[in-house]
């Protein structure tokens, strides 16, 4: 079989601080992103494009603070602010790896810094303003990727905040709104469904009656907490911008207000009130508001995976299970088995469990002493953002699919939920202040030996006047205290 020819590149060489590079002659960036392309060949996975579309509203924030400080000329200005506003705008568009994103291929296991990808859109930003200008891409000229792009910041205080500002967005955009629509529909399935009682269940074994409200009260609970633990992550990202810092915290080469103007500017962008933080050194050194922030994140992801896996419990069956619940059809269940239907949501909210669990781990891993944060700054960022904004998309994503294919359309089976209540032997439980405990586990133990419900057991046996039993034994009064 005959070898197929490589397709021969196009190039154009472009020059950083160390010399000479080349690179293909088509994509905005230059020779010290291409430095990194080389060096990092791991994953194949690039820095995510929330993190990308970040970073150009950060250079688009900090251009405007520099023009209103009267540090840089306006006609550079607006070539750089023409420049961050088209690559938001080509992000906003296409954001798949052919589209825009291939101008910012570095991989995430990177510099642990993030100084690599902020020179990526440095660069990306500067050849796009070279051009507008008329210049050739590479130039530097009318603007330069580090005096004038970079100017007033470093890559250890960027990288920080853009990941901060990704996280931020995407929680506020995706996660907390699919959290809402979550909410929401779990509350009406507990109204509508709060007259149905079913018999309760711990350690799987059978208990006294709950009404299915009551139940699924209990789950709609859990996601409206899960929007308060998703409004104090972001509440976290938001109120400790690194931004200002510069190189170690100092604030070095910037002006002394740059970093409460440029959280200014990203609040007016975004909407989310963004602030600089109170403590450079604190912001700079280490990622615990990230840390923090994942944590969050992974209560969020167990929220889901009971909710998930409660509902898969109870719709186990049709015959051999409990089937209180029929979850939709959503596709066949085997290759093998004609007919068979599985709870395939729920099984893909528990996987999206695994892996939010997973990053949050590494999250940790990655902000420990001696491992991301040493001394002045965290060189374990390119990891972190990654996997956050993961979890962020993850969640968004699996509640509203989630919501949308499995509980909108979920229905009780109420003669089975029903049907099962006097089968319990715990209904004995109410019969405990009457004729004591030692005796209502007699009862319980004899009705279960001889096959018989509680009911039947306590009347042919004549514990209970059949009045005082049927008051003991109303199901419904055993949902309330009292």
């Amino acid at each position: 079989m005959a070898k197929k020819k490589r397709r021969k590149v196009k190039t154009r060489m472009e020059r950083d601080s160390m010399g000479e590079m080349s690179v293909p002659a088509d994509v905005f960036y230059g020779a010290t992103t291409q430095r990194a392309v080389l060096n990092f060949p791991i994953s194949g996975r690039t820095v995510p494009a929330q993190v990308i579309h970040a970073f150009a509203l950060l250079k688009l924030a900090c251009v405007r603070v520099n023009l209103e400080l009267k540090k840089i000329p306006q006609r550079r200005g607006r070539l750089i602010i023409k420049a961050c506003e088209k690559m938001i705008d080509q992000l906003e568009r296409d954001s798949s790896p052919d589209g825009f994103m291939k101008h910012f291929p570095i991989d995430i296991f990177q510099t642990g810094s993030g100084t690599s990808t902020n020179m990526n859109v440095n660069e990306v930003i500067s050849n796009l303003a070279c051009k507008a200008a008329g210049k050739k891409i590479g130039a530097k000229d009318p603007v330069h990727p580090n005096d004038h792009v970079n100017m007033g910041q470093s890559s250890n205080d960027t990288f920080p905040t853009a990941m901060q500002i990704a996280a931020a967005v995407a929680i506020n955009l995706e996660l907390i709104p699919s959290l809402h629509v979550l909410t929401k529909t779990l509350k009406v399935k507990a109204r509508i469904w709060d007259h149905i009682i079913k018999i309760g269940r711990t350690h799987l074994m059978d208990a006294t009656p709950i009404r299915v409200g009551q139940e699924f009260s209990g789950f709609a609970a859990q996601a409206e907490y899960s929007i308060i633990r998703a409004e104090r992550a972001l509440k976290r990202l938001a109120e400790n911008l690194p931004i200002g810092g510069t190189a170690v915290g100092t604030g070095i080469n910037t002006h002394p207000r740059f970093g409460w103007f440029v959280a200014q500017k990203l609040t007016k962008a975004t909407g989310i009130k963004f602030q600089e933080a109170d403590n450079h050194f604190e912001a700079q050194a280490t990622r615990d508001c990230v840390v923090e922030a994942s944590g969050e994140l992974k209560t969020i992801a167990v929220s889901l995976s009971k909710i998930a896996n409660d509902i898969r419990w109870l719709g186990s069956g049709p015959r051999c299970g409990m089937y209180e619940l029929s979850l939709p059809t959503t596709q066949p269940g085997s290759s093998i088995m004609p007919g068979k239907v599985n709870p395939v949501m729920c099984e893909a909210v528990m996987q999206v469990a695994c892996q939010v669990i997973g990053n949050d781990a590494s999250i940790t891993m990655a902000g420990m002493g001696g491992i991301g944060s040493l001394l002045q700054l965290n060189v374990a960022m390119p990891v972190m953002a990654d996997n956050l904004i993961s979890s962020i998309t993850l969640l968004a994503n699996a509640a509203s699919a989630f919501t949308e294919r499995c509980l909108k359309d979920l229905e009780v089976n109420e003669d089975i939920a029903t049907g099962m209540v006097e089968q319990s032997l715990m209904m004995c439980t109410t019969l405990a202040p009457e004729i004591g405990y030692d005796n209502a586990a007699k009862v319980a133990k004899g009705a279960f030996a001889e096959g018989k419900t509680v009911r039947q057991y306590v009347l042919e046996h004549k514990l209970v006047d059949p009045d005082v039993l049927d008051e003991l034994l109303d199901a419904a009064s055993m949902t309330q205290p009292g």
